[in-house]
Protein backbone atom coordinates (compact mmCIF):
# COMPACT_ATOMS: atom_id res chain seq x y z
CA UNK A 1 0.00 0.00 0.00
CA UNK A 2 1.55 3.71 -1.06
CA UNK A 3 2.19 5.74 1.92
CA UNK A 4 -0.43 8.80 3.00
CA UNK A 5 0.86 11.71 1.73
CA UNK A 6 -1.22 14.49 2.28
CA UNK A 7 0.95 17.05 0.89
CA UNK A 8 0.67 14.81 -2.58
CA UNK A 9 -2.71 14.82 -2.14
CA UNK A 10 -3.05 18.56 -1.57
CA UNK A 11 -0.82 18.83 -4.60
CA UNK A 12 -3.31 16.93 -6.64
CA UNK A 13 -6.58 18.67 -5.43
CA UNK A 14 -5.10 22.03 -6.07
CA UNK A 15 -4.22 20.52 -9.56
CA UNK A 16 -7.75 20.10 -10.17
CA UNK A 17 -9.48 22.75 -12.89
CA UNK A 18 -10.83 25.71 -11.05
CA UNK A 19 -14.44 24.82 -12.60
CA UNK A 20 -14.18 21.50 -10.86
CA UNK A 21 -17.75 21.50 -8.35
CA UNK A 22 -15.77 19.40 -5.49
CA UNK A 23 -13.02 21.98 -5.15
CA UNK A 24 -15.02 24.76 -5.34
CA UNK A 25 -17.13 23.39 -2.11
CA UNK A 26 -13.78 22.56 -0.40
CA UNK A 27 -12.38 26.16 -0.79
CA UNK A 28 -15.94 27.51 0.17
CA UNK A 29 -16.26 25.27 3.45
CA UNK A 30 -11.88 26.33 4.11
CA UNK A 31 -13.15 30.14 3.44
CA UNK A 32 -16.56 29.85 5.78
CA UNK A 33 -14.19 28.27 8.33
CA UNK A 34 -11.63 30.26 8.55
CA UNK A 35 -13.95 33.50 8.74
CA UNK A 36 -15.87 32.02 11.55
CA UNK A 37 -12.92 31.37 13.60
CA UNK A 38 -11.52 35.12 13.35
CA UNK A 39 -14.96 36.30 13.79
CA UNK A 40 -15.50 34.21 17.18
CA UNK A 41 -11.38 35.12 17.95
CA UNK A 42 -12.63 38.55 17.17
CA UNK A 43 -15.54 38.81 19.25
CA UNK A 44 -14.12 37.14 22.64
CA UNK A 45 -11.19 39.26 22.43
CA UNK A 46 -13.46 42.58 22.03
CA UNK A 47 -15.79 41.69 24.41
CA UNK A 48 -13.82 43.35 27.21
CA UNK A 49 -13.62 46.38 25.50
CA UNK A 50 -16.77 47.00 23.94
CA UNK A 51 -18.51 46.52 27.51
CA UNK A 52 -15.73 48.92 29.13
CA UNK A 53 -16.99 51.66 26.52
CA UNK A 54 -20.59 50.85 27.03
CA UNK A 55 -20.10 51.57 30.70
CA UNK A 56 -18.28 54.71 29.69
CA UNK A 57 -20.85 55.54 27.40
CA UNK A 58 -23.37 55.03 30.20
CA UNK A 59 -21.71 57.23 32.49
CA UNK A 60 -21.34 59.80 30.17
CA UNK A 61 -24.96 59.99 29.83
CA UNK A 62 -26.12 59.86 33.16
CA UNK A 63 -23.56 63.04 34.06
CA UNK A 64 -24.97 64.72 30.58
CA UNK A 65 -28.55 64.36 32.06
CA UNK A 66 -27.84 65.36 35.41
CA UNK A 67 -25.58 68.62 34.23
CA UNK A 68 -28.77 69.33 32.31
CA UNK A 69 -31.40 69.22 35.27
CA UNK A 70 -32.07 72.67 36.63
CA UNK A 71 -32.33 71.29 39.75
CA UNK A 72 -28.92 70.60 40.11
CA UNK A 73 -27.48 73.71 38.42
CA UNK A 74 -26.33 75.16 41.43
CA UNK A 75 -24.76 72.00 43.01
CA UNK A 76 -22.87 70.49 39.99
CA UNK A 77 -19.88 72.53 41.22
CA UNK A 78 -19.80 70.17 44.56
CA UNK A 79 -20.70 67.14 43.46
CA UNK A 80 -19.98 64.24 41.12
CA UNK A 81 -21.75 60.75 39.56
CA UNK A 82 -19.99 59.06 42.41
CA UNK A 83 -21.65 61.07 45.13
CA UNK A 84 -24.61 59.03 43.70
CA UNK A 85 -25.98 56.51 46.11
CA UNK A 86 -26.36 53.40 44.42
CA UNK A 87 -28.96 50.14 46.25
CA UNK A 88 -30.09 47.32 44.78
CA UNK A 89 -33.97 46.94 44.85
CA UNK A 90 -35.91 43.71 44.75
CA UNK A 91 -38.67 44.61 42.12
CA UNK A 92 -41.09 42.05 43.17
CA UNK A 93 -41.59 43.68 47.22
CA UNK A 94 -40.21 47.03 46.16
CA UNK A 95 -37.48 46.81 49.12
CA UNK A 96 -33.89 47.48 49.14
CA UNK A 97 -31.92 44.07 48.73
CA UNK A 98 -29.40 43.21 51.59
CA UNK A 99 -27.16 40.70 50.22
CA UNK A 100 -26.56 42.45 46.70
CA UNK A 101 -23.19 44.32 45.89
CA UNK A 102 -24.70 47.08 43.60
CA UNK A 103 -20.79 47.74 42.42
CA UNK A 104 -20.88 44.25 41.20
CA UNK A 105 -24.25 43.59 40.20
CA UNK A 106 -24.57 43.45 36.30
CA UNK A 107 -28.42 43.67 35.50
CA UNK A 108 -28.18 42.80 31.99
CA UNK A 109 -26.32 39.55 32.75
CA UNK A 110 -29.14 38.58 35.32
CA UNK A 111 -32.26 39.38 32.85
CA UNK A 112 -30.41 36.53 30.75
CA UNK A 113 -30.14 34.38 33.53
CA UNK A 114 -33.34 32.45 34.21
CA UNK A 115 -32.33 31.66 37.55
CA UNK A 116 -32.04 35.78 38.52
CA UNK A 117 -34.99 36.83 36.23
CA UNK A 118 -39.11 36.75 35.71
CA UNK A 119 -39.72 35.10 32.67
CA UNK A 120 -42.78 37.98 31.87
CA UNK A 121 -46.48 37.05 30.51
CA UNK A 122 -46.86 38.73 27.13
CA UNK A 123 -49.86 40.62 28.29
CA UNK A 124 -47.69 42.62 30.90
CA UNK A 125 -44.72 43.34 28.54
CA UNK A 126 -45.68 45.97 27.41
CA UNK A 127 -41.77 47.24 27.29
CA UNK A 128 -41.11 43.91 25.05
CA UNK A 129 -38.20 42.53 27.04
CA UNK A 130 -39.25 39.29 27.95
CA UNK A 131 -36.92 38.46 30.81
CA UNK A 132 -37.02 40.84 33.76
CA UNK A 133 -33.89 40.94 36.46
CA UNK A 134 -35.13 40.27 39.59
CA UNK A 135 -33.16 43.83 41.01
CA UNK A 136 -32.23 46.42 39.56
CA UNK A 137 -30.39 48.96 40.68
CA UNK A 138 -31.51 53.04 42.11
CA UNK A 139 -29.15 55.95 42.02
CA UNK A 140 -30.08 58.03 44.70
CA UNK A 141 -28.44 61.79 45.03
CA UNK A 142 -29.05 64.00 48.55
CA UNK A 143 -27.68 67.53 49.41
CA UNK A 144 -27.54 68.06 52.71
CA UNK A 145 -29.57 65.04 54.06
CA UNK A 146 -32.36 66.01 51.59
CA UNK A 147 -33.50 63.74 48.90
CA UNK A 148 -32.82 65.90 45.28
CA UNK A 149 -32.96 63.04 43.01
CA UNK A 150 -34.10 59.10 41.94
CA UNK A 151 -32.45 57.77 38.94
CA UNK A 152 -33.62 54.69 37.36
CA UNK A 153 -32.43 52.76 34.59
CA UNK A 154 -35.03 51.19 32.41
CA UNK A 155 -35.04 49.36 28.66
CA UNK A 156 -37.69 48.97 26.24
CA UNK A 157 -38.12 48.03 22.51
CA UNK A 158 -38.69 50.89 19.95
CA UNK A 159 -38.97 50.65 15.92
CA UNK A 160 -35.99 48.68 15.63
CA UNK A 161 -33.39 48.09 18.78
CA UNK A 162 -33.74 48.01 22.44
CA UNK A 163 -33.69 51.77 24.50
CA UNK A 164 -31.35 52.22 27.13
CA UNK A 165 -31.88 54.99 29.19
CA UNK A 166 -32.13 57.26 32.83
CA UNK A 167 -35.11 58.19 34.15
CA UNK A 168 -34.73 61.08 36.97
CA UNK A 169 -37.56 62.13 38.98
CA UNK A 170 -37.90 64.28 41.97
CA UNK A 171 -37.74 63.96 45.39
CA UNK A 172 -41.96 63.72 45.35
CA UNK A 173 -40.93 60.58 42.86
CA UNK A 174 -43.58 61.30 40.45
CA UNK A 175 -41.94 64.73 38.86
CA UNK A 176 -40.12 64.00 35.89
CA UNK A 177 -36.36 65.45 36.36
CA UNK A 178 -34.95 63.88 32.94
CA UNK A 179 -34.96 61.41 30.79
CA UNK A 180 -31.59 60.45 29.41
CA UNK A 181 -31.01 57.83 26.44
CA UNK A 182 -27.44 56.67 26.29
CA UNK A 183 -27.83 53.31 24.05
CA UNK A 184 -30.20 52.71 20.88
CA UNK A 185 -29.92 51.84 17.25
CA UNK A 186 -33.48 53.55 15.48
CA UNK A 187 -33.18 55.46 12.50
CA UNK A 188 -30.92 58.23 12.01
CA UNK A 189 -32.03 61.35 12.14
CA UNK A 190 -35.83 59.91 12.64
CA UNK A 191 -35.86 58.11 15.56
CA UNK A 192 -32.57 58.51 16.84
CA UNK A 193 -33.62 61.92 17.75
CA UNK A 194 -34.26 60.65 21.46
CA UNK A 195 -31.04 61.11 21.67
CA UNK A 196 -31.14 65.31 21.03
CA UNK A 197 -31.12 67.69 23.57
CA UNK A 198 -34.01 69.66 22.55
CA UNK A 199 -35.96 66.62 22.78
CA UNK A 200 -35.06 65.36 26.25
CA UNK A 201 -35.90 69.28 27.39
CA UNK A 202 -39.22 68.36 26.95
CA UNK A 203 -39.33 65.82 29.76
CA UNK A 204 -38.15 67.79 33.36
CA UNK A 205 -41.28 69.05 34.74
CA UNK A 206 -43.76 66.59 33.28
CA UNK A 207 -45.83 63.98 35.96
CA UNK A 208 -45.54 60.56 36.00
CA UNK A 209 -49.53 59.43 37.18
CA UNK A 210 -52.46 61.35 38.27
CA UNK A 211 -54.20 61.38 41.50
CA UNK A 212 -55.75 57.47 41.69
CA UNK A 213 -51.53 56.74 40.92
CA UNK A 214 -52.42 55.40 37.58
CA UNK A 215 -49.65 56.34 35.18
CA UNK A 216 -50.41 58.52 32.46
CA UNK A 217 -47.18 60.11 30.90
CA UNK A 218 -46.45 59.75 27.21
CA UNK A 219 -45.47 60.59 23.99
CA UNK A 220 -47.88 61.55 21.81
CA UNK A 221 -48.39 62.56 18.23
CA UNK A 222 -48.37 66.27 17.13
CA UNK A 223 -47.74 68.37 20.25
CA UNK A 224 -48.28 67.34 23.43
CA UNK A 225 -51.11 69.36 25.92
CA UNK A 226 -50.89 68.92 29.43
CA UNK A 227 -48.48 67.36 32.38
CA UNK A 228 -48.71 64.09 31.03
CA UNK A 229 -47.89 64.41 27.55
CA UNK A 230 -44.93 64.79 25.68
CA UNK A 231 -44.35 66.24 22.03
CA UNK A 232 -44.08 63.29 19.47
CA UNK A 233 -41.38 63.22 16.95
CA UNK A 234 -42.16 63.91 13.21
CA UNK A 235 -42.13 60.32 11.60
CA UNK A 236 -40.97 58.15 14.51
CA UNK A 237 -44.31 57.15 15.92
CA UNK A 238 -43.20 53.76 16.48
CA UNK A 239 -40.15 54.91 18.75
CA UNK A 240 -42.58 57.19 20.53
CA UNK A 241 -44.81 54.59 21.67
CA UNK A 242 -41.73 52.36 22.50
CA UNK A 243 -40.61 55.20 24.59
CA UNK A 244 -44.17 55.14 26.24
CA UNK A 245 -44.45 51.44 26.83
CA UNK A 246 -41.11 51.26 28.01
CA UNK A 247 -41.75 53.77 30.49
CA UNK A 248 -45.45 52.75 31.58
CA UNK A 249 -43.50 48.89 31.85
CA UNK A 250 -40.91 49.92 34.65
CA UNK A 251 -43.45 52.55 36.21
CA UNK A 252 -45.81 49.66 36.28
CA UNK A 253 -46.30 46.64 38.78
CA UNK A 254 -43.33 44.68 37.18
CA UNK A 255 -40.84 47.50 36.85
CA UNK A 256 -40.03 49.78 39.61
CA UNK A 257 -44.24 50.61 40.58
CA UNK A 258 -43.81 48.56 43.90
CA UNK A 259 -40.56 50.86 44.67
CA UNK A 260 -42.33 53.48 43.84
CA UNK A 261 -45.24 53.23 45.79
CA UNK A 262 -43.98 52.24 48.71
CA UNK A 263 -41.82 55.88 48.71
CA UNK A 264 -44.92 57.54 47.88
CA UNK A 265 -46.68 55.81 51.02
CA UNK A 266 -43.74 56.79 53.58
CA UNK A 267 -42.52 53.23 54.25
CA UNK A 268 -39.28 53.46 52.71
CA UNK A 269 -37.20 56.89 53.56
CA UNK A 270 -34.89 57.78 51.05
Amino acid sequence: MADFNPIRLWKRFLALPNDDLGKTLVFAFLITFVASVIVSVAAVTLTPFYQQNLDRERQARMEEMVASLSVMSDILSELKIDDFDVRIVDLSSGTFAKDIDPTSYNQREAARDPNQSLSLPRDSDTAGIRQRANFAPVYILRRDQALELIVFPVRGVGYQSMLYAFLALEADANTIAGLSFYEQGETPGVGARITEPDWQALWPGKTLADENGDIRISVVRGSGQGRFEVDGISGATRTGNGVSNMLHFWLGDFGFGPFLKRIQAGEIRL
